[in-house]
């Protein structure tokens, strides 16, 4: 029971982590605190804290709601996103721990989509939660970094144990792996995953979590070497050169208008 997804919006991701032992739960990204709060009900635990990833509202926007709601929370997120996480009490950078009852999570920095972003690895429960720096077979937009800060915050990840399980922000799956075989059309691992997508929606089922191990796989934002994915995106822009952080980038430009 150890980590619960909770539905968010449209298509965000909230995640219940959960200390069997103590029954004390944090919940990654609330942006909907009635609903993180029935799923806490649900579940039988206690909130005692909220992991924000970044600043953006589908993110952080319900802080201020389960601030009031659940007294004493802690809400943790980046000092480095500079006072735009709302209901901050717990401010947190690169390196640093918290706990959830018994559970250690560790602090990663992995700017670029904003430039305090975070993720959340717990050892214990073999997982990351990475909001919207890496998805499964994506990477978010580099709104507040460059292509080379995003390159190395997803290489920050790639370090991970490659049984690392990796919940993301939202559900962006299907779409990720069908613009990611525009590049790869002969990548026969990332057929195989858009197919298993495909028909995980159709019945109604989440695509995550994914693994280091896939996203190595799948994932054309940690592809720059792949030959295929460069002649691809050399022929979309014969100007690009061999630099992986320029394939990146390109690659990043087509996702942004597909």
């Amino acid at each position: 029971m150890a980590i619960q997804i909770v539905p968010q919006l449209s298509d965000n991701f909230a995640y219940l982590v959960i200390d069997d032992a103590s029954k004390e739960c944090a919940v990654v990204d609330c942006a909907e605190a009635d609903k993180v709060i029935a799923a806490a009900k649900q579940h039988d635990v206690k909130l005692t804290a909220v992991l924000t990833t970044h600043w953006h509202g589908d993110h952080s926007g319900g802080n201020e709601d389960i601030s009031a709601k659940v007294p004493g929370i802690k809400i943790y997120g980046a000092s480095a996103e500079n006072g735009r996480i709302p209901a901050l009490t717990n401010p947190v950078a690169d390196g640093d721990t918290l706990k959830v009852g018994a559970l250690e999570g560790r602090v990663i920095g992995i700017p670029a989509h904003t430039n305090g972003h975070v993720a959340y690895y717990f050892p214990k429960l073999n997982a990351v939660f990475t909001g919207d720096t890496m998805f499964v077979a994506g990477c978010g937009r580099v709104f507040e970094g460059r292509a080379a800060t995003m390159v190395d915050s997803l290489k920050k990840l790639t370090t991970l144990p490659e049984s690392t399980q990796v919940y993301c922000g939202h559900e962006y799956t299907e779409k990720n792996l069908r613009f990611a075989l525009t590049l790869e059309p002969n990548n026969a691992v990332l057929k195989a995953k858009h197919e298993w997508a495909v028909k995980a929606r159709s019945e109604g089922k989440w695509t995550v979590p994914s693994t280091i191990a896939d996203e190595k796989r799948t994932n054309p934002f940690l592809r720059s070497d792949s030959p295929e994915l460069r002649a691809s995106v050399k022929k979309a822009d014969p100007k690009v050169g061999e630099d992986p952080i320029a394939i990146f980038a390109k690659a990043r430009e087509l996702k942004d208008h597909y």
